[in-house]
């Protein structure tokens, strides 16, 4: 009997450890009450004008069409793994990670980079940078080169359309710092 809840309880464990924790993605629309205004830099407003916010609307032009065919996609480039791997949120995640706030057709949202936000999300845990983190926060940085190493997961070479890539100058056009108070 013993040995029976001792390896119930040791799988168990071992299911945990090797699933390891998985986040929900909430989407914008969870992420926008509390980023936006001024207040919080205008964060929302300033992603809601670059071209990440309209990632997932490329892929329905006639540019997009081309490209995908020329390219021998089997399907159309709006459903095509290949291309929406950096034009959505949580491309070939588990569809049980997305809560149904999640809108994928927002394009390239906040927790693109910053992490499946349902676990970090609210105001106590948003205070506490450090406990953020370990509830799934992404902690990118400038100064640690990691925001850079992101952003070229997607702006590369393997990019059709890829034009080269000036990480300084792009991140100026989406930089959203919240304002010290």
């Amino acid at each position: 009997m013993r040995a029976g809840i001792f390896l119930s309880c040791f799988f168990l464990l071992l299911g945990t450890f090797l699933n390891g924790e998985t986040h929900h993605f909430i989407g914008i629309a969870g992420c926008k009450q509390c980023h936006k205004g001024a207040a919080q830099g205008n964060q929302f407003e300033i992603w809601e004008q670059t071209n990440h916010a309209k990632a997932f609307e490329t892929l329905k032009s006639e540019a997009a069409a081309k490209i995908a065919k020329e390219k021998g996609l089997k399907a159309s480039a709006s459903e095509a793994s290949e291309c929406l791997e950096c034009h959505v949120t949580g491309a070939g995640a588990d569809p049980i990670l997305f809560e149904s706030t999640f809108d994928r057709t927002q394009g390239v949202q906040c927790e693109s980079c910053h992490g499946a936000g349902y676990d970090y999300r609210g105001m106590l845990l948003m205070k506490d940078y450090d406990v953020a983190i370990s509830k799934g926060l992404n902690p990118i940085k400038v100064a640690d080169g990691s925001a850079e190493k992101l952003c070229r997961t997607c702006h590369n070479e393997k990019n059709p359309t890829f034009k080269g890539f000036n990480f300084d100058s792009a991140w100026h056009e989406i930089e959203h710092p919240r304002l010290k108070k």
